[in-house]
């Protein structure tokens, strides 16, 4: 098979490496296949001619968007179509209409995005909106939160372009009883199939034999979400087969068929009006799942706009989470469960008196213990705490995770209380636990067993609890998928499900539509074995190789690489906010995002047979573009700590390999300094100019950056000699010199110390070695390890216990609240986790001193200044902007705007590396430099890190200042 040959002729890429198939192997699923190869398409000819490829090799297309499938409809042996990338244009809005043409690339948030202007939205909102695509949502007839008010996609898809499996372009739309007859006639079709599957679908749908059988087995009419199958029993119901009110339309079928039976390039689709301005969520606290789906009943009879259950586990999980123990604020106790229901009006008064008539009628029938309602900007947060459900499952300690096997049934919501009651009793004696969250206004929740599907029995459990479900959902005549669709772990049920008849005709269909099964086989029919081509194998064993990073709380480092569940919240832009994933952000690259890192690392470790498991150049590949910022850490809701996984496997993989000169020079920096702090124009002069760009030449660096310059003094020479005068009746700041600090930000160092006396505090410089923050950027982790060692005795020999450590440089004094207590064992560790609690970003110790009334707004100027402020990534991830902006308000009339940047893209040393510089640079254009650039001259920029000011710096050409900075030159 010649996959040079297809490379050669598309203007896209085509990869057939191991590693680039090895991270499209998987999805969000409990599936692993290795495909034959991952084509990105730049155009529709493209797309063409890999079916053509397909169809004449005996392969297949497998079309995949976000690649956040949890029925493993995007994994397969065939040629995986990736259309992410550069199928993702909005190609009109028709405002009076209210449509909208789209590629199936586009994001569904940024979709609405996008139509904020015209007042128009895109109703179905899958949890996963912020990267779900539109393509996907066809594929899988995706649903969402508010499903109860606007259905599912399928409601919304008007027509869609795109490829046959004989490759020919078609348009697939509502059709006249006349027009509709013509295509099965061959007047107006493109091809013998197209009207082939037009005169298939006539001959079934005109059949009443098979008209009863879709009435008697499908799922219930009242069950709005049914995504069994092909929805033939939908399709019926148009006008050239009785007296019906829609056209026919083969979208119906599309929608939900899994990319099984066609291949689509634009989409058109149904929009409607904006929300309306008042959303209020009534958070209701139930001391069961049972009492909570009785309140679900009731309150839909107040008639919300959605209602979202969710369950104890979860809740347990998002004390742990760093982001999310953000948004627990709505949280009272521990309750067994809570339903957030929604209320979109015109007035918070209209809201507001709803919920007080709710809350009464569920007091009265003793349903629900606690009823906080939130509102405003608020309320995304319990929104981001509840769609974070799924990838927080993954924090469940130890190998048993909550599993996707029978998460998507769906039955009458007035079913589902017995429903849930009898699934739960299967599950007791099964001797399982279950995991209940999402959708109970539509009957659908969804259900995930705990299992250990590394194990045999758990393996065995897996097909068990399956079977056992699949009977009970028929019992009530419900569908087993209600917007996960049937993929390869739901297929092998369909024919219980509805039948041996109506699966035959299921069969038909498809070998009608794609007689070569050149799209997605294996999905809905002819599906192999569910319990087949699992991610874990039965019994299989897990690695535990030594670290020097202590991963006891995972039970080791592969498991904590498994802890990433392809749910996909590295894949989300910059136009949803937050960090992760910057490079991801920037090149929409698979390969660089931290899901694609951690499925790396769990495959080298689980596959390797090396002794060192980590000597692996596929892995460091993987692992190059990860700018270790931290976001991951607090917004992946799975907790995976990217940098520090990337740390760890450098240092492994220097064990084995030795350390490349430049790394060992940026990690030895403070020991460089040291050696030039008498002589710092030498080093100046060794960093700039022509004999500069000759040195960076040398060393790898980038020539198109200005290298930070050493200060003519250490600021530990500095303070030795600074006379602090003040009135200091306040405590003792005890002030981290890290090696930043000491040698090129001595300058700020300065102001800090002369800010704090006139606030009223001595400052006493802390007797604490370097913090290790240069050798930790290049996985020197051994090295590291004994420097935070050294710290942490420092830190109690010469720190009173009364006492904090405040730091400057974000990055350096929050390694002792990240890094340090990983690094250090026993005794040690107890107090390094000790230690963290007692170490502050100056910005905190500044905020918390405003809270105690100790620094007042009386001490600053009057006058007006607009601030835009960049928070660091460590900021974010491991502490809060909040406290930088309150400092930056003190002065009374300061105005100050956050600029919604993640990562700046310097990174430490990663953006001055030559082979980074361009991404780098790229990802400072996603948000941060324009925003700079569209400020006036006399805005000040605020920026904590020090790499993030010499971003700026070279990016805009604007001095972005630190925060103490600002508010020094603020004082009265």
């Amino acid at each position: 098979m010649n996959l040079q040959g297809l490379a050669d002729q598309i203007e896209g890429k085509l990869f057939f490496d191991e590693t680039m198939r090895t991270l499209y192997a998987t999805d969000a699923s409990a599936y692993r296949e290795m495909p034959l190869a991952v084509a990105i398409p730049s155009t529709k000819q493209d797309i063409q001619k890999i079916i053509q490829f397909a169809r004449d090799h005996k392969t297949s297309v497998i079309p995949r968007a976000a690649g956040t499938s949890l029925a493993g409809q995007v994994v397969g042996g065939g040629i995986i179509v990736d259309i992410s990338q550069d199928f993702s244009q909005i190609l009109s809005v028709d405002k009076a209409n209210k449509t909208a043409w789209v590629q199936p690339g586009v994001i569904r948030d940024e979709l609405n995005l996008h139509l904020k202007p015209y007042q128009l939205f895109f109703g179905p909102e899958t949890s996963t909106s912020n990267r779900c695509m539109i393509g996907g949502m066809v594929g899988n007839n995706a649903c969402g939160a508010r499903s109860v008010i606007y259905g599912s996609t399928r409601e919304h898809l008007l027509e869609i372009k795109g490829f046959l499996a004989d490759g020919n372009e078609v348009v697939f739309g509502a059709l006249t009883n006349e027009e509709f007859e013509a295509k099965c006639n061959g007047v107006n079709v493109v091809s013998e199939l197209e009207q082939n599957i037009y005169l298939q679908a006539k001959t079934i749908l005109s059949n009443q034999t098979n008209r009863d059988l879709f009435d008697e087995n499908y799922p219930k009419k009242s069950i709005p979400r049914r995504n069994t199958g092909y929805a033939l029993d939908l399709l019926a119901d148009s006008k050239p087969f009785g007296d019906f009110e829609q056209k026919f339309n083969f979208c119906k079928l599309i929608a939900g068929s899994e990319g099984t039976l066609f291949f689509s390039t634009e989409i058109k689709l149904n929009l409607v009006d904006a929300l309306k301005p008042f959303a209020g969520l009534v958070c209701v606290h139930c001391d069961s799942i049972n009492e909570s789906l009785k309140a679900n009943l009731e309150a839909l009879q107040f008639n919300p706009d959605s209602v979202e259950l969710i369950d104890h586990y979860i809740l347990d999980c998002t004390k742990e989470n760093i982001e999310q123990n953000k948004n627990r604020f709505f949280v009272q106790g521990d309750p067994k469960a809570i339903l957030v229901v929604e209320f979109l009006r015109d007035s918070k008064e209209e809201i507001l008196e709803i919920a007080e008539k709710m809350e009464a009628q569920l007091r009265a029938k003793n349903l629900g213990h606690h009823f906080p309602i939130v509102f405003g900007e608020d309320t995304n947060k319990v929104w981001t705490l509840r769609k974070a459900g799924l990838g927080l499952l993954s924090n469940i300690p130890g190998d048993a995770k909550a599993v996707a096997v029978i998460e998507d049934t769906a039955v009458d919501v007035n079913d589902l209380p017995g429903f849930i009651e009898d699934f739960n009793v299967i599950l007791k004696e099964r001797n399982l636990n279950c995991v209940h969250y999402a959708h109970a206004a539509t009957g659908e929740l969804h259900l995930r067993p705990i299992i250990d599907l590394k194990t045999k029995e758990g393996a065995a459990l897996f097909r068990i609890i399956a079977t056992d479900i699949a009977h009970l959902v028929k019992k009530y005549k419900g569908s087993l998928s209600g917007e996960h669709g049937d993929g390869r772990l739901r297929g092998e049920f369909i024919s219980l499900m509805l039948g041996e008849e109506i699966y035959q005709i299921f069969k038909d269909v498809k070998h009608t539509w794609d007689p070569w099964n050149v799209f997605n086989p294996g999905k809905i029919v002819d599906t192999p074995p569910m319990d087949s081509s699992l991610r874990y194998t039965a019994g299989q064993d897990t690695p535990m190789p030594d670290t020097y990073f202590d991963f006891s709380e995972t039970n080791g480092i592969l498991r904590a690489a498994e802890m990433c569940n392809g749910s996909g919240d590295c894949r989300k832009t910059e136009k949803s906010g937050g960090t992760m994933c910057p490079s991801y952000m920037a090149t929409r690259n698979e390969k660089h995002t931290t899901r694609a890192r951690a499925n790396m690392l769990r495959e080298t470790i689980t596959n390797s047979d090396k002794q060192n498991k980590f000597d692996s150049e596929a892995l460091l590949e993987v692992l190059d573009l990860c700018l270790s910022c931290k976001g991951c850490k607090s917004e992946c809701p799975s907790n995976v700590d990217m940098a520090k996984l990337k740390a760890e496997t450098l240092q492994q993989y220097h064990d084995k390999n030795g350390i490349k000169f430049r790394s060992r020079l940026i990690g030895n920096t403070p020991v460089i300094n040291k050696l030039f702090a008498s002589i710092p124009g030498v080093y100046n002069f060794s960093a700039k100019g022509f004999v500069g760009t000759l040195v960076k030449k040398m060393t790898g660096f980038a020539t198109q950056r200005n290298l930070p310059m050493m200060h003519k003094i250490t600021f530990a020479k500095w303070m030795k000699n600074y006379p602090q005068y003040g009135n200091f009746n306040k405590p003792t700041v005890y002030l981290y010199n890290d090696e930043f600090l000491n040698y090129y930000d001595v300058g700020i160092g300065q102001t800090a110390v002369k800010l704090l006396n006139h606030l009223g505090y001595k400052v006493v410089v802390a007797e604490i070695g370097i913090s290790g923050r240069t050798y930790l950027s290049k996985g020197m982790v051994k090295k590291a390890r004994d420097i935070a060692e050294q710290n942490i005795v420092s830190f109690s020999k010469h720190i009173p216990e009364d006492s904090l450590l405040i730091g400057i440089e974000p990055s350096a004094i929050l390694s002792f609240r990240d890094e340090y207590p990983d690094l250090c064992r026993g005794e040690l560790k107890i107090k390094a986790k000790e230690i963290a609690t007692r170490t502050f970003l100056i910005e905190e110790f500044l905020a918390s001193e405003m809270e105690a009334g100790n620094i007042t707004a009386s001490s600053f100027t009057d006058s007006k200044e607009r601030i835009r402020m960049h928070g660091h990534c460590f900021q974010k991830a491991l502490s809060s902007l909040v406290p930088l902006k309150k400092i930056l308000s003190l002065p009374k009339n300061y105005s100050v705007l956050n600029i919604p940047s993640g990562c700046c893209g310097m990174a430490g040393s990663f953006g001055y590396e030559k082979e980074h510089y361009e991404i780098s640079m790229n990802i400072g254009e996603l948000v941060l430099f324009p925003a700079i650039r569209a400020e006036e001259t006399t805005t000040l920029i605020s920026a904590s890190g020090t790499s993030c000011r010499h971003q700026i710096a070279d990016g805009t050409g604007r001095e972005a200042l630190h925060p103490v900075e600002i508010l020094y030159r603020a004082l009265k």
